[in-house]
Order: structure tokens, then sequence, then C-alpha cells
């Protein structure tokens, strides 16, 4: 019992001394922040762990308004994730779009794979989707880490699509400017690799994506 109470408590430790270490340089660090916020970025990524978007980015709290979930995908029938988009787009104002994959996510892995994971596999499928797209150009990459790290790739750019299909930002798009990016972390390195896919209008997606807005 003792192991798994310090085990939790740390947390608790922590957080009092990043509470003391924000106050002991801004008095006023957390009576300012609880005004509001403000985000330019909306940030959709994986949640690895390893993969905090305000660490690896170097931003501060209220910068950035996350939505994580496994191997950063963009289903259309995520209530949760439209539901995000939507009050960050519609009611935050953000100005940029990220969606940032990583190599070595082991969604990716496992769904490159015909192993039963448990109900996991349910969501992966539409990873699976993206492999069966590009399996040609995936089948030519004869080693399998760089078969994998080509995957999230391509799995990252097909989320910056999905995005762009959703009804809440094209019609953002008649209103205002907002950029979608694709972004890849290296765990390895600490490095971001930008993909260079940024849809920011309704000319970068197919015709029968296009809503009459």
């Amino acid at each position: 019992m003792e192991n798994i109470e310090n085990s939790y408590t740390r947390l608790l430790e922590g957080n009092k001394l990043f509470a003391n270490s924000k106050t002991f340089n801004d008095p006023e660090y957390f009576k300012k922040l609880s005004l509001g916020q403000a985000p330019e970025y909306l940030w959709v990524g994986c949640s690895d762990s390893r993969v905090p978007a305000n660490e690896i980015t170097s931003t501060k709290s209220g910068e950035i308004f996350v939505h994580r979930n496994v191997a950063n995908l963009v289903v259309h029938t995520d209530i949760n994730l439209l539901s995000v988009i939507e009050y960050a787009v519609n009611y935050l104002g953000v100005k940029h779009i990220i969606v940032c994959g990583h190599y070595g996510c082991g969604g990716v892995k496992a769904a490159m794979s015909n192993d039963l994971h448990g109900f996991v596999d349910n969501w992966l499928v539409n990873i699976k989707n993206v492999y069966n797209k590009h399996e040609k150009e995936l089948l030519g990459i004869t080693e399998i880490d760089k078969r994998e790290d080509r995957l999230v790739e391509l799995n990252v750019i097909e989320q910056v699509r999905n995005v762009a299909k959703t009804t809440i930002v094209q019609q953002a798009w008649k209103k205002r400017s907002l950029h979608i990016h694709g972004w890849v972390y290296g765990i390895n390195s600490g490095l971001i690799t930008d993909l260079c896919c940024i849809h920011d209008e309704q000319e970068d997606i197919e015709t029968i994506y296009r809503y009459k807005i």
C-alpha cells in the first residue's frame, strides 16, 4: 500500500512545486490565467505520454487547445473530437489546427499487423484504411521501421484532410483564414517535422467533400 500511495502522491507534490514556482515568478499568474483563454492553436495529437503538446513546443498554459486520442485520428463520427473542433474554431477563434503524430506510434504499429489487440482494433481500422490506400508505396519500403514511419506520415496527412472535410472548418473558411497543418514528432530526436500538407481552403480537398456553404 505504501508504494501505491507514493506513486500517486508524488504527482500532488509535483503540483505544489508547479504552483509555487509560477507564483514565485509572477504572483498574479493564476489570477490572469483564470480570466480566460485565447489560444491561436488547436492541437490534435496522440495520447502517447511522451508527446505533451506544450512541452515539446515550449509554449505556455493557455496557448494551445489540445485534443488527444490513440494515433491522433480524426474520425467523423467522434462527437468528442467534433465538439473540440467546433469550440476551438467557432468560440476560441483558433487560427491554426495542427494534427501531430509521432514516429514509433504504437497505434500505427498495431494497425500494420493482423494481431488482435482488443476493442482498440475497431478504432485502428481507420489506420488500416490509410495503409490499404497506400499499400503499393508502403510495400515498396523493405525496412519495417521505415515503413512504419511512412505510415505515421501518411496517417497524419489523411487526418489533416479529414479535418478539412468537416463542415465546421469549411464554414469557417467562408468567413476567415484557418490553416490546418500536419506534423510528426520524433521521440528519439525531440524535433518536429513539418509535412508541408497545409490545407486552408475548400479547393485543397476533392470536389465531393466540398459543401455548398
